[in-house]
């Protein structure tokens, strides 16, 4: 890299020497010349100008589609650095194999997305030096100026604890200069989200637990038994191509009552953790969270309220029947918000928040050292120095302000120092199918977000430029609008005026905050870790087909048998390894 910089700048210098008028541009990758770089207090705003077309493959373990980035964020991404991006999937393309595939390839791509830092993936990577070490050549310091002055705490994590204190493989996501507390906006991560139209139209019934919760969305499936396309309704679908160690809908039910996946800090395996006492519950405890959700998906099925479909279709999949109104409950409001459009909720249709009598709903705390989710440059990258400019422009103010609402002119502007929507940008956000103009890239606007799937800068920090929230559904302007049918008629019955607001006044909050302890999260061993792979696999297995159990009798012998079978591969090895390590991790936050 330094023989290259060297040789440019004389080549610099000889031209202009020269004299020429004539139009010099770079034909080959051997000759890339370093950007300007920017200034402490503005963005990289890198021009493109001389610069030649670099298609990068981006690798997200995050990501729900693969193949070319099209649409609005490819042309910006385009014009600004001349990065043409493929993305590849592993969600959609092959999960655990794909990664070992490209692993054994020995290349991961171009720009790399992990999922967790305290995954065996991101850490055989590491091992496997399949991965760019920012601090070569001062990339860092020389293309992620921004990244380094504003959000140096998140670097020094990474050096920390996987670059034994002088190496830098990466960022965490979310990351965000913010006092404690709640970090989520209007809206929670989890909820209780249910079509709000429907659940009037039954009255508004009391939701006295989990178990209840069937009876009410049978009732609603009974006033609009088909969809808008006349498929019919449920009130559960969901989708097997995000389980981890444990089938992902049924652990993360759990984050309505207080009990999250993992300590936040170590190897999650099959825990299911408390921050508000430190409880631990395992993924067979016979009267845990996940095993009463189990028999809660059963019930369901029993009662025609579980899509059929759920144990072989994707995420994409649920989000088509959501739009076309065919579910009735989601766990995840951003899920579900594809039905809210204009015209539906200025009708008075589409999903809100209901409570259930118990609930305390897991939120997590702001972190200035970033989330466990991390970006990172892959060690064969032909110009780390370019995709260095591009991770640091999605941090900066412009990036994430972009990332999160869409492109400035299009979805919104700026009036009197403060953002505001446009008329598109009401009818496009957050992620609705709508046709973007051909100038700002074409296609939908759906297609066209960023599909690393990666939240770089949290959405609910403040925005230092606009002294705003990123995200849009928290500006001033846009909660000063008039609300539509669906929206006045929630506060009306509920007495807020957002679902945060109204888990605040209710106590019905549980803050997960973010754990640094000032070293590397724990490695499980290797022997514990082939267990960890192999029980999962049962519980994955077993756990589909004890919701489809023709009856309870074939629940329960499903259920004894996914017991044995997992404590035979060693459940009870790898989950005593998890608890105590949640225990460490309980009592330093409890006395930090």
């Amino acid at each position: 890299m330094k023989v290259k910089r060297i040789f440019a700048a004389l080549l610099t210098i000889a031209l202009l020497l020269s004299m020429t008028a004539c139009k010099i541009t770079d034909t080959g990758k051997d000759a890339d010349t370093p950007a300007p770089t920017q200034s402490a207090s503005t963005p990289a705003t890198t021009e493109p100008a001389g610069k030649e077309l670099y298609k990068i493959d981006v690798f997200t373990m995050l990501g729900n589609k693969a193949g070319e980035q099209t649409g609005w964020f490819a042309k910006i991404v385009k014009d600004k650095f001349n990065i043409e991006m493929n993305m590849i999937a592993s969600n959609v393309e092959g999960g655990d194999t794909k990664f070992a595939t490209m692993m054994a390839a020995g290349d991961l791509g171009d720009i790399v997305i992990f999922g967790s830092d305290s995954d065996n993936k991101w850490l055989d990577a590491l091992k496997a030096n399949a991965l760019f070490d920012w601090t070569t050549d001062q990339i860092l310091d020389t293309y992620g100026k921004y990244i380094v002055e504003n959000y140096s705490k998140a670097i020094e994590k990474n050096r920390i604890s996987f670059g034994k204190g002088k190496s830098v493989y990466g960022i965490g996501h979310t990351v965000a200069n913010m006092p404690d507390g709640p970090s989520e906006g209007e809206e929670m991560t989890y909820h209780s989200e249910m079509r709000w139209d429907l659940y009037e139209k039954i009255g508004m019934p009391e939701i006295e637990s989990p178990e209840d919760l069937l009876h009410v969305l049978k009732r609603m499936q009974e006033v609009e038994p088909t969809s808008e396309s006349g498929m019919p309704t449920y009130g559960f679908s969901i989708w097997s191509d995000w389980d981890g160690n444990m089938v992902m809908y049924v652990k993360a039910f759990a984050a309505l009552f207080g009990y999250d996946e993992g300590d936040g800090f170590n190897n999650a395996g099959f825990l299911l953790y408390s921050p508000d006492d430190g409880d631990c519950q395992g993924a067979l405890d016979p009267d845990g969270w996940y095993i009463r959700t189990l028999k809660l998906f059963y019930n369901a099925n029993q009662m025609g309220l579980l899509d059929p479909d759920s144990i072989s279709q994707k995420y994409d999949d649920v989000v088509r029947k959501f739009q076309d109104g065919a579910i009735l409950f989601s766990l995840f409001p951003w899920a579900c918000n594809v039905y809210n459009t204009p015209e539906r909720v200025n009708e008075g249709k589409g999903f809100r928040y209901v409570p259930i009598k118990g609930q305390k709903i897991i939120s997590y705390g702001f972190d200035e050292r970033g989330g466990h989710r991390i970006i990172s440059i892959g060690a064969k990258a032909e110009h780390p120095e370019r995709l260095m400019e591009l991770i640091n422009w999605l941090y900066t103010p412009e990036g994430v302000m972009t990332n999160y609402n869409g492109p400035e002119g299009l979805t919104w502007e700026m009036k009197d120092g403060r953002p505001v929507l446009t008329d598109f940008g009401r009818q496009a956000l957050p992620n609705n199918a709508v046709d973007v103009p051909a100038e700002f890239g074409g296609g939908s606007y759906q297609d066209g977000q960023n599909q690393m799937n990666f939240e770089f800068v949290h959405r609910n920090a403040i925005n230092p430029e606009t002294n705003e929230p990123y995200d849009f559904r928290l500006w001033t302007s846009v909660l000063e609008e008039s609300a539509s049918t669906l929206v006045k008629n929630w506060r009306a019955a509920m007495g807020a005026l957002t679902t945060k607001d109204y888990l605040i006044k209710n106590n019905m909050i549980s803050v997960k905050k973010p754990v640094f302890m000032g070293k590397a999260p724990e490695v499980m061993p290797d022997e514990l870790l082939q267990k960890q792979g192999q029980v999962a696999t049962v519980i994955k297995q077993y756990s589909w087909r004890m919701m489809y159990a023709k009856d309870e009798a074939e629940f329960n012998q499903l259920l004894n048998e996914m017991t044995s079978k997992a404590k035979g591969l060693g459940y009870d090895e790898v989950f005593k390894w998890n608890v105590e390590h949640a225990k460490e991790v309980y009592e330093f936050l409890k006395n930090n």
